[in-house]
């Protein structure tokens, strides 16, 4: 038998150790908030996270584990998620977690299982064909989540253009992460870059962290940066519709992450030979830079670089729910 949801104080204890372990970024950018603000976004992170590495058998977005049983996993995901949602306890303070910042802010059943869908295709071992397949499988794995913390800061589910914002940082954000983590990716035996994007580059499904392709690989890494770069544009135009912290925090976040695409982009051909991080004073700076930004009107070069965008969340949507994947 499941014992009763732990109380608020120990769920948020439990979030945010899974924050600071999970995302030194998100942590940074988190502090940010004000403190109940603060504390939803860790318990809806702590979901995120738990969700992910359930699916993935992984620890904080480690190494994979053994794939097989990920049917199993994620079907365990969907039964926790849907006792979180419908008020029960999980036995697991990630899941408990959920339901608890879903009654507090109307968070809803449809919104994480557009999150999920996102696990679902890794669990099925799925891979993008078009740069569209990349951008539906972002949009499901970050421009949800999004949505989510969007909601979670108290903006309206009604207020679809401000939620098409809000979702352009999580498409920032997984572009950023594809283009970082290529060389982890492929040694884990899977590939964000959609086929026709190595067709048209000629190079050879499962061979683009060979030497001899670095270079190659290196100008998609490029066009990946530049897509993340018009959503990061996008997303800033949305935040200057928030209150002073929150759009402080999402300023701050867009920066630190948008450095990780920044950096990828000038490493070229050698991005790949260790890991692209963001420094902790390179993350400081971020957070006096934000703030300065965040009192300021957002500047006519992030209106026209969100106009470079090629996706939204409703385009992205219409397509999902046009052409199943497979």
């Amino acid at each position: 038998m499941v014992s009763a949801i732990p109380d608020r104080a120990a769920l948020v204890a439990a979030a945010r150790d899974t924050i600071r372990r999970g995302s030194k970024s998100f942590a940074a950018a988190s502090s940010l908030f004000d403190r109940v603000t603060r504390e939803r976004v860790w318990l809806l992170y702590a979901w995120c996270r738990a969700c992910d590495d359930i699916v993935d058998a992984q620890d904080m977005g480690g190494a994979l584990g053994d794939q097989s049983g990920a049917a199993e996993r994620l079907a365990l995901v969907r039964r926790l998620t849907a006792q979180a949602m419908a008020g029960q306890a999980t036995g697991n303070p990630a899941f408990d977690a959920l339901g608890l910042v879903a009654r507090e802010t109307g968070l809803t059943m449809a919104m994480a299982e557009a999150v999920i869908g996102g696990f679902a295709l890794d669990a099925a071992d799925w891979q993008p064909r078009t740069e569209a397949d990349l951008m539906r499988y972002c949009w499901h794995v970050a421009g949800a989540v999004g949505v989510m913390m969007a909601v979670v800061m108290g903006v309206s589910p009604d207020d679809e253009d401000t939620l098409d914002r809000a979702a352009d940082l999580g498409l920032a954000f997984q572009l950023a992460n594809i283009a970082r983590d290529l060389a982890e990716d492929d040694a884990a035996g899977r590939c964000y870059l959609p086929a026709e994007w190595l067709a048209e580059a000629d190079l050879p499904p499962g061979e683009q962290l060979k030497p001899q392709y670095r270079e190659t690989l290196a100008g998609l890494a490029r066009r990946l940066c530049d897509m993340a770069q018009a959503h990061e544009c996008s997303a800033r135009v949305g935040a200057g519709r928030l209150r002073a912290r929150q759009r402080w925090a999402i300023l701050a976040a867009a920066g630190i992450y948008g450095d990780i695409a920044r950096k990828v982009a000038a490493r070229g051909d050698k991005a790949w030979h260790s890991r692209t991080v963001v420094s902790a004073k390179a993350k400081l700076a971020w957070i006096g830079r934000a703030g300065w930004r965040a009192l300021r009107p957002v500047p006519a070069s992030c209106h026209r670089g969100a106009q470079a965008r090629r996706h939204t969340r409703k385009s992205l949507i219409a397509l999902a729910e046009a052409k199943p994947w497979g």
